[in-house]
């Protein structure tokens, strides 16, 4: 499937777009408008950085804490360290991996959730920047060819930006 995703200044502009779009054939149901008083960003399902961020930092956790324990425990046994004499040997153990779950926590949080907000949202923020600023999107959704044509139809609106997508997922 692939998308082809348009950024008009104005309302009008966009609703001139899509009817050029109708007089031409394309299916509606393969066309569709984002923006003030339309569809939102949610709604049709442009990634949320912030949700995005947040499940690779959960996932990340589910191994990075029990390695993190294991590599803990595991270094304060061979160290043999004695830091806290109140816990005794087996508790000291316990603490170091506590302390290296913690760690693994961190990591998850920083990695999973720090660098996957910078490099995990791809152009749906600059998109969902242009929403907010009161611009409006034209997706259309199909074959190469349909998309081509819509190109040709849609630089005519003189468009901020024009580009194409290809989902290798679908």
């Amino acid at each position: 499937m692939n998308y082809l995703i348009t950024v008009l200044s104005d309302r009008l502009q966009a609703e001139a777009a899509y009817s050029a779009l109708e007089k031409e054939g394309f299916p509606l149901s393969q066309v569709t408008i984002l923006g003030r008083g339309y569809k939102s960003a949610d709604e049709f399902g442009l990634i949320d950085p912030n949700q995005q961020a947040v499940k690779r930092a959960r996932l990340m956790s589910y191994w990075l804490v029990p390695f993190g324990f294991f590599a803990g425990a595991t270094f304060s046994a061979i160290a043999g360290l004695n830091t806290f004499a109140w816990a005794g040997e087996l508790g000291n153990h316990v603490i170091g991996g506590l302390l290296g779950a913690g760690s693994g926590a961190l990591g998850a949080a920083v990695v999973g959730g720090g660098v996957g907000l910078i490099t995990g949202s791809g152009d749906a923020l600059p998109y969902r920047d242009r929403l907010n600023a009161g611009k409006y999107l034209i997706v259309v959704q199909g074959a190469a060819s349909l998309t081509r044509k819509a190109t040709s139809i849609l630089r005519q609106f003189e468009p901020e930006n024009i580009q194409d997508y290809v989902d290798l997922e679908s």
